[in-house]
């Protein structure tokens, strides 16, 4: 059993969004409500469903094809704005969807520009109304190792406490052993705290080990304690806290 709280919403709960939602490709607005709904596909976090209404339908292209799943059968379209266009990314539900969602379409995230809720972008997903994300100053002495080589060690550590995952252990660069790390060109994002700056691979004893610490140099304003700091992926290193070395959790989020 994991030592952080669980994501507590069923598998197509539906829920009202209280936000306004706008969407864009190419540089034109294909959506703007107030009415989107969060309709949960996995435990983990919600998409968005937006009424037809408020989506310009002149972007979009019926594929005149269909698609079923528990949440009902849905029209397939793409988009096109310009020269810019992306198939197979919009699904339209008719009449036998689940509540609330007759004439709502889902968008998959990555086939748009940009997201924003009120006037902030997100990313990768929408938040989770029902999740936590705190980063906290710590006084616990933490050691980052693997394969016995010491790679970090504090006394100051941030951590970060998130819905469903494990705690994550934020160090400052001058307690982190840049010796073993090799700088990596991967980026990744999350919808609570941003867009990484850095991403580093460790090596030791002339074995590289991908993409197993990242930092945040301007999280969002809810994570800025973080801003700046190195962390480790739990599932891929050892950590010992305050002594206690800790089980690796099975999970694989940032």
């Amino acid at each position: 059993m994991p030592d952080y709280p669980k994501a507590i919403a069923p598998v197509d709960h539906v829920e009202p969004v209280p936000r306004r939602i706008r969407a864009f490709l190419a540089g034109e607005q294909v959506l703007d409500t107030t009415r989107a709904r969060y309709v949960w596909e996995w435990p983990f976090y919600p998409q968005y469903y937006i009424p037809i209404a408020d989506v310009n339908r002149d972007l979009l292209v019926d594929e005149q094809r269909s698609d079923e799943s528990r949440r009902g059968t849905a029209r397939m379209h793409g988009l096109r704005v310009g020269e810019t266009s992306r198939d197979g990314c919009a699904r339209w539900y008719g009449t036998d969807a689940l509540p609330g969602l007759t004439d709502t379409v889902r968008f998959e995230w990555a086939a748009l520009d940009g997201w924003f809720e009120e006037d902030q972008e997100i990313f990768v997903h929408p938040r989770n109304p029902y999740a936590r994300v705190d980063a906290l100053r710590s006084s616990r002495r933490v050691r980052v190792e693997l394969d016995g080589t010491v790679l970090a060690e504090t006394t100051s550590p941030v951590l970060v406490f998130e819905t469903g995952l494990p705690t994550r252990y934020y160090l400052n660069r001058t307690d982190v052993n840049f010796h073993h790390l090799v700088p990596s060109t991967t980026a990744t994002a999350c919808a609570y705290k941003g867009r990484t700056s850095d991403y580093w691979s460790v090596r030791i004893d002339g074995t590289v080990h991908p993409d197993l610490a990242w930092s945040y140099d301007f999280p969002t304003a809810a994570l800025l304690p973080i801003a700046g700091l190195v962390t480790f992926y739990n599932e891929k290193v050892d950590l010992i806290v305050d002594g206690e070395r800790l089980s690796r959790p099975k999970t694989h989020f940032s």
